[in-house]
Order: C-alpha cells, then sequence, then structure tokens
C-alpha cells in the first residue's frame, strides 16, 4: 500500500510499504477514506523530536472496516468508523478511569500510545491507504453510513476532542472570559469548544492573519501579538484579565522577533489569567528536543515564572486528551447540527500530495489552516 514515510528533517515520501495484518484477535483493518496532518506531526516533520526515519505518520484517522479479528465483538465489516489517535486497551488502571490518553496497555512501559508517533509505541500511521487498530471494540467510534459530515468526523480523531479537553482542563463554564494562545488547528477548536460551552467572550493570540480571521468568524476576538503584549491587550479588555487561559501552542513558541522561546506563552498566560483563574494546557511539551534554543530547553527545562503563578493563586492541567472522554458526545452534536468542526479544514489533498501539503503547511501558508489527505 501507498504511505507518508519520514526520511529526515523536512523531508517525507510517499512510498510502498507493507499492508497490515491481523495480529491479534482483537484487531481490525480499515481503508482509510480520510486522514488529517496535525501540527504535532510538523515537530517530527522538521526533525524536532528524537523520531528516526522510516515511521509511517499520521494519527488522525477515520475509514471503513475492512477485515475483523475472530475476538471482535461490536465492529463488523463494512462499518464507517472514526479511531481516537490514542491508542487504548480499555481496561487498564487509567482506562477503566477514563484517562485514555495515558494507557497502560498499549505501549510498555510508558503511559500512553498512538498511531505514527515518535515514543508512542509501534503503531504506524494511517496517512496511507489501510490501517490496523488495535483493541478494535475500544477504539472504533462507529459513525451513519455514507460519507456526509467526512470532514467533520475526521476532526473527532485528534484536534476537536483535544480542543475540548484543553476547555476541561481549564474549567470553561457559561458566562467564562477565555484566551486562548495559537490560532492552529487545536487552538481554533478550543476557541469553538469555549463558545460551545458558553464562554461570554473568547481571546485568540496568533501572528499569522489568516488564521486569526478565521478565529473572528466563529466569534472570537483576534489578538496578534506582533502590535504589542498580548497580556496586556486581553487584561486592558477585561477589567483585569480573562477567567481562564489555554496553551494551544507548545515549546515551539517564539517572540514577535521570531526567536523561539519555549516558555513564553505559559509566561503570557500567568499575566493574562485573573488572580484565582485556570489554565488548560494542551500544546506539545516534550522531555526531549535536539532543536531547543537551549541547553535546558534540549531536555524540556523550562524556565516559568512559578512565583507569579503561585502569588496568584493559578491552577493548570496539562496533558493528552483522552479522545474516548469526549468522542462521542462531539460526534453527537455534528450528526445533529450542532457542531461543525470542519469549518477549520482548508486543504483536501491527494495522499500522493502529502510531501507539498507538509511544507506548505509547515511555512503557514495563506489557505492551509489543516490540511485533510484522501487515499
Amino acid at each position: 500500500m501507498k504511505a507518508v514515510v519520514y526520511r529526515g528533517p523536512n523531508e517525507i515520501q510517499v512510498e510502498q510499504v507493507e499492508d497490515p495484518r491481523i495480529e491479534a484477535p482483537t484487531d481490525v483493518i480499515v481503508r482509510v477514506t480520510t486522514t488529517a496532518i496535525c501540527g504535532s506531526d510538523l515537530h517530527m516533520y522538521e526533525g524536532r523530536t528524537v523520531a528516526e526515519p522510516g515511521i509511517v505518520f499520521g494519527h488522525e484517522n477515520m475509514g471503513v472496516v475492512q477485515e475483523v479479528g475472530s475476538g471482535v465483538v461490536s465492529v463488523k465489516q463494512g462499518d464507517r468508523v472514526v479511531l481516537p489517535f490514542n491508542i487504548a486497551c480499555g481496561f487498564c488502571r487509567n482506562c477503566l478511569a477514563g484517562k485514555t490518553g495515558f494507557c497502560l496497555t498499549a505501549n510498555p512501559g510508558f503511559a500512553g500510545s498512538a498511531y505514527g508517533y515518535v515514543g508512542m509505541g509501534p503503531y504506524k500511521g494511517g496517512q496511507a491507504e489501510y490501517l490496523r487498530v488495535p483493541f478494535a471494540d475500544f477504539n472504533c467510534l462507529q459513525l451513519p453510513q455514507g460519507d456526509e459530515h467526512e470532514d467533520d468526523f475526521a476532526m473527532l480523531a485528534d484536534i476537536f476532542p483535544t480542543g475540548y479537553h484543553s476547555t476541561e482542563l481549564a474549567g470553561v463554564s457559561p458566562g467564562d472570559t477565555v484566551a486562548v494562545y495559537g490560532a492552529g488547528p487545536v487552538g481554533l477548536m478550543a476557541a469553538y469548544s469555549s463558545v460551545l460551552r458558553g464562554a461570554s467572550q473568547v481571546f485568540v493570540v496568533d501572528r499569522v492573519p489568516n488564521r486569526l480571521r478565521v478565529a473572528e468568524e466563529i466569534g472570537a476576538v483576534a489578538i496578534d501579538f506582533t502590535k504589542g503584549s498580548a497580556p496586556e491587550q486581553i487584561v486592558d479588555r477585561t477589567n483585569g484579565g480573562v477567567d481562564r487561559g489555554i496553551d494551544a501552542v507548545g515549546y515551539q513558541a517564539t517572540v514577535p522577533e521570531g526567536e523561539e522561546q519555549p516558555a513564553v506563552v505559559l509566561n503570557d498566560l500567568i499575566e493574562t489569567v485573573r488572580p484565582t483563574g485556570s489554565l488548560g494546557v494542551v500544546g506539545l511539551y516534550l522531555p526531549k528536543d535536539p532543536g531547543g534554543p537551549t541547553e535546558d530547553a534540549k531536555h524540556g527545562r523550562l524556565l516559568i515564572g512559578m512565583g507569579r503563578f503561585f502569588e496568584k493563586g493559578l491552577r493548570m492541567g496539562t496533558g493528552q486528551a483522552n479522545v474516548k472522554s469526549y468522542n462521542r458526545q462531539l460526534r453527537d452534536l455534528i450528526i445533529e447540527g450542532r457542531a461543525e468542526p470542519s469549518f477549520v479544514v482548508s486543504q483536501r489533498r491527494p495522499l500522493d500530495d502529502a510531501p507539498d501539503a507538509y511544507a506548505r503547511f509547515d511555512r503557514r501558508e495563506e489557505g492551509y489552516t489543516k490540511v485533510v489527505l484522501k487515499p
């Protein structure tokens, strides 16, 4: 089959690789109909992780079940499904507690597993024609037959639940004011989820004009951090700061001049959120970053204003999304017309176009807010 294979920094290729096969009775094989490029993929693409050449990318996947293992009960051939990016067993201590992003079974020795991602287990990604899905009864979210809402449902694999997870971590409630740093796909989903949860005002901070324009289209207030301190702009408009803050940027954050400062968003959020407010951090932070600007940054050690954080009595929640905690409910909002996360999708490209699409998305080109690939 064809698949997107990582070959080194800023180099991917569409290659012929071995077809997936049933390896355990609880597996299914899915024919991929839609897969998406994630901002998290860019960290590997740019060489900013310890990913080795040969990884098949792709953790945002959906499709139609082609083959079913003998131990699968609830999923059958022909079912249309979307797969959470985190692979989970469904029966370990963390899965039973709903913390499926930190499954203790799927990736022995590590809490958490995913398709096609460095350090997240041996599983190939779904930027390919077919995908093996372990623990299929638990991991497959069934969808209505046909092709309706295809792009909406594809967002259920990662960015819609991750954006919603950020609002859960931050504790967004009706009437709250919210500041989201980062207007990439996850940041836009965080802003959108804040609106769905009844926030009275949502600010979105970024520097890319077309991203800020999309944020305004969903009712957020766009803040360009190159035109002045983002915390000052927001505090001035909120009489002392917002109730909740969300980091949808992560460790490759930059200052207006373009220099990387990995902790700048966390420190800006500490200044943006009012005393006793709360933060939700879903922007990616890693323990190893070969391209970090300092020796500490290369090992995930960041200097944040802990004194200021403590002084203000702030709270912080962090970590990747437990997709299974949200995807069924979010699917039903889509089916009933209450949510349309596909507003972020700006490009639909054949799988063969992946190298060009990655390069353009990485450059944040106009029209490349979110790219879906069609195998």
